[in-house]
């Protein structure tokens, strides 16, 4: 059972020439990755990650789940962009977008840091207040603002709550192996630290300790996600494009984005694949979005968003084309009720499945937006499994990796990211000589606003 890629919906956009054009081009992609020849390979640590990681580590991360479980009720995982957005689509599609308020034995799990909004942070401080807590603080350098300042507000939270030798017992640190600001507290206070391998990037991480840890906590079957993202890596290897749905789908969205359809929408059809969307936004965005090029990675969720965005879909500016993912088995069936009175005249769907009805609008909605002249891509996962999610994250990861390659990016960096950094350093007027200059710059624009 692996994912495959359905392109009934695009092929009559996409001549065979063009096809056939760009097919040595992804293949040669996929051997710049694999031979690690191209911009950007000291990142490359996500493509053997499956196999190649630190047993005893990952030993560790199993024992300090279970203590943590044993420890709290509820478990706030700290950090921004990829040190929780993998983490967070993996609680949702595996387990529940409402994984807090269901019946379960493992502690409800909060996610901080990611924002500066004061509101945010002081309603998790309130709900824990009467619960006992254990923190999860991800972060390579330990200075990023957003994590950092959250940090220091949940740990005066917890050595006031437990008293500072209590605190120490109940903060785990993802961060770097050997140096930082993070990793300089932690080894000062005893935090029990995990690694974020210097060769993979935040949003190529979810495989390593920085989604392992809280997924472990959340009592997801960690060894079927690796086994997952394994056998999807020795699938994948294939160089033939023929044999290899990641090669297929790099191929489609880079003759899409060379027709002018620089908008990619990621189209799903569940609830619980919301967070999905926000890590594949993230991965395609940053890696992509450079030297003036990339597709505009966004999202919607049907049917919902058929009743806000399809009405641009279907007849706006076709610039655009669509990734459908399709789950093919639910683990929850709901039938409608039949009602004797048929007083909504839905009686003709009394017995269906909401799985079939939700299938039959998606094909509905395909038919619809392909008549419209809007080309769709559909990605075909089996179910929500662990097993499943390993697969998709790498088939995403390296399928990226190929299209930033092809489109001629470095699909690792992310120089555009500093930049709002920088400022914000200024603005906020931290202590550093190289600022100076641009401290006075932005006081003046400040000034004139």
């Amino acid at each position: 059972m692996s994912i495959k890629i359905n392109n009934k919906y695009i092929k009559q956009f996409v001549s065979d020439e063009e096809y056939n054009a760009i097919v040595p081009e992804v293949e040669a992609a996929l051997e710049t990755v694999k031979k690690g020849t191209g911009a950007g390979s000291d990142f490359l640590g996500w493509y053997t990650r499956p196999v190649d990681y630190d047993k005893e580590e990952y030993a560790r991360i199993k024992i300090a789940a279970k203590k943590i479980q044993g420890m709290c009720e509820a478990f706030i995982v700290i950090g921004i962009g990829g040190s929780y957005l993998g983490t967070r689509a993996a609680l949702d599609f595996i387990k529940s977008n409402h994984y807090n308020n269901l019946p379960k034995d493992t502690p409800d799990i909060y996610f901080a840091g990611y924002s500066l909004s004061s509101s945010h942070l002081a309603d998790i401080l309130a709900v824990c207040e009467t619960k006992d807590v254990c923190i999860n603080v991800v972060s390579k350098s330990g200075t990023t603002t957003e994590p950092a300042v959250a940090f220091r507000v949940i740990r005066e939270f917890l050595e006031d709550k437990y008293g500072k030798e209590e605190a120490a017992k109940r903060i785990f640190v993802t961060t770097d192996k050997s140096r930082g600001k993070l990793k300089e507290l932690s080894d000062r206070n005893g935090y029990e630290t995990f690694v974020i391998p210097d060769n993979i990037g935040g949003r190529y991480s979810v495989l390593t300790a920085v989604g392992l840890l809280p997924l472990a906590v959340a009592g997801v079957n960690t060894d079927s996600l690796l086994e997952g993202a394994e056998d999807a890596m020795n699938e994948y290897k294939a160089a033939s494009v023929k044999d290899n749905p990641c090669l297929q789908y790099a191929a489609y969205r880079n003759i899409m984005y060379r027709k002018g359809k620089v908008t990619e929408m990621l189209v799903v059809y569940e609830p619980f694949f919301r967070m999905f969307c926000e890590w594949w936004k993230q991965l395609f965005g940053e890696s992509e979005g450079k030297d003036g090029k990339g597709l505009l990675p966004a999202s919607v969720i049907f049917s919902t968003d058929l009743h806000s965005l399809g009405q641009y879909i279907q007849e706006g500016l076709r610039n655009m084309f669509e990734t459908v993912v399709d789950i093919k088995e639910s683990k929850h069936t709901i039938t409608v009720p039949d009602d004797p009175e048929n007083a909504d005249s839905l009686n003709y769907l009394s017995g269906m499945s909401f799985n079939r009805i939700n299938h039959r609008a998606m094909n509905a909605t395909l038919f619809a937006h392909v008549d419209g002249d809007v080309p769709n891509i559909v990605v075909e996962v089996p179910n929500r499994s662990e097993y499943s999610f390993g697969q998709l994250v790498y088939f995403f990861e390296l399928s990226c990796a190929v299209s930033g390659y092809t489109l001629g990016v470095n699909p690792f960096n992310q120089p555009g990211v500093e930049a709002y950094k920088k400022n914000m350093f200024a603005l906020l007027g931290k202590p550093d000589p190289a600022l100076n200059e641009l401290k006075k710059s932005l006081a003046e624009r400040m000034s004139q606003d």
